[in-house]
């Protein structure tokens, strides 16, 4: 029969040292893995978000503003039809909100995706819906004139009920895109 090994500090380090390596390579071989497909799944994320924001459009031009990434897209002549812009902002009520939004060529809304979202479900989840066309805060088409607040701000647009925060941090980063779109050369 085979002697037990004796419980001692040093067996103990050395046992918690031999399993903290296995997991931490088998970790590193798992993202190894990962790390590809899930950056292809982010991307084709953001490329449908591209096409379900703008207008039709024939030719995309990428940009880079202010550190955002932005899409101009035109039509067959060359003319602007649009760009999709992705803004973003660390004051929603679940942290990070990141959204891809489209502007029409004069610069109204012409729709939005929610890109990356931690907001409680079935409250500041609903963004997603919420001010869509027909929306209980449409935002679609919406003149730009002054910035888009909720009411409770002295603003135009209904807050997602009992996620105030949330639809703040929304609409700051619709507001954060329009800045940047009134940047853009085409």
């Amino acid at each position: 029969m085979a002697k037990k090994a004796q419980s001692t500090l040093v067996n103990m380090l050395l046992s918690l040292t031999a399993i903290a390596l296995v997991a931490a390579f088998a970790l590193a071989a798992i993202n190894a893995v990962t790390k590809e497909p899930i950056a292809q799944a982010q991307e084709a994320k953001v490329q449908a978000a591209i096409k379900a924001v703008l207008p039709d459009f024939d030719k995309l031009e990428a940009q880079e503003i202010d550190g955002n990434n932005i899409n101009v897209a035109y039509d067959a002549e060359g003319n602007m039809v649009g760009a999709a812009i992705e803004a973003g902002n660390d004051n929603g009520f679940g942290g990070h909100l990141q959204v891809m939004v489209g502007f029409d060529k004069d610069g109204n809304v012409y729709g939005y995706s929610i890109l990356e979202s931690h907001e409680t479900p079935g409250l500041g989840a609903k963004a997603g819906e919420w001010f869509q066309k027909d929306g209980k805060g449409d935002i679609i088409s919406v003149d730009h004139a002054r910035p888009l607040t909720v009411k409770k701000d002295g603003g135009d647009v209904d807050a997602i009920s009992g996620s105030t925060i949330t639809s703040r941090a929304f609409l700051t980063a619709i507001n954060d895109a329009y800045a940047i779109f009134t940047k853009i050369n085409a």
